[in-house]
């Protein structure tokens, strides 16, 4: 079945839902946007905790995406010249009727996120933010094995290290301690700059606290029993998963 693109992106004021709601458009900068955000057919729309109770931390509503412009912020919010991004290009979502999702999707450990590629069929599926993401097959692999196994994770999470920001591919929290763990893809971390900065990654994260766990493609298709035993041993090296808050 083909897919249709989408994307979740993060309504972090509320003027700016405002404006979604009665002028039908989103934003977001170019240069940060993901990759072939042009072809998004479905926007869905998450909420953090300025919305209060009821709606945050969870997709509540989605549109579908009739066009998409490339704009200068300026265009965009023309009141605000001396904005310091004014002259950016950003993407700008034109978009049909704002309608309410059947059941919103939120997020379990109350979680800030960045813009999430995903497809319609998973907005309308996912029971919470985690299934959303539309990410390469071995980390889709490793996380279904984890769902089956009831092990909980967050996928694509930001940490500060040091003033830089690493996006893991999974992150276990457990009591004792936590856990980033990576899937490597063959072509990519076998080139000797990419292994240098893996090796850069891995410490300055270790330095901080975290477990770092890595697994290459072939281990992750061939032998995927041998890599849960290894997390699993982890986990319970560190006490297990710590307790989550649980969206309302």
């Amino acid at each position: 079945m083909n897919k249709h693109p989408a994307l979740v992106g993060i309504i972090p004021r509320k003027n700016l839902w405002d404006i979604i709601q009665e002028q039908r458009w989103y934003h977001i900068p170019v240069e940060s946007a993901p990759k072939n955000a042009v072809f998004t057919e479905y926007l869905g729309f998450y909420f953090p905790a300025v919305f209060g109770e009821e709606r945050r931390y969870k997709v509540n509503f989605y549109a579908k995406v009739k066009k998409v412009d490339t704009v200068k912020r300026i265009e965009l919010f023309p009141e605000e010249k001396e904005h310091q991004r004014a002259n950016k290009d950003y993407f700008q979502f034109h978009l049909e009727e704002i309608k309410e999702l059947p059941k919103p999707i939120p997020s379990i450990r109350w979680r800030r996120i960045v813009h999430i590629p995903t497809s319609c069929e998973k907005l309308f599926t996912a029971e919470e933010i985690n299934d959303l993401y539309d990410t390469s097959p071995l980390e889709e692999k490793m996380y279904l094995e984890m769902k089956k196994r009831e092990i909980a994770t967050e996928r694509q999470v930001y940490v500060k290290v040091n003033n830089r920001f690493y996006c893991l591919d999974f992150g276990i929290f457990c009591k004792k301690g936590d856990i980033d763990l990576e899937c490597d893809g063959e072509k990519y971390h076998i080139l000797p700059k990419a292994l240098a900065k893996d090796r850069e990654r891995n410490n300055e994260l270790t330095s901080f606290g975290w477990r770092v766990l890595r697994f290459s493609g072939k281990e992750i298709n061939r032998t995927i029993k041998n890599c849960f035993k290894t997390i699993e041993t982890t986990i319970e090296n560190l006490g297990g998963i710590s307790e989550v808050k649980v969206s309302s």
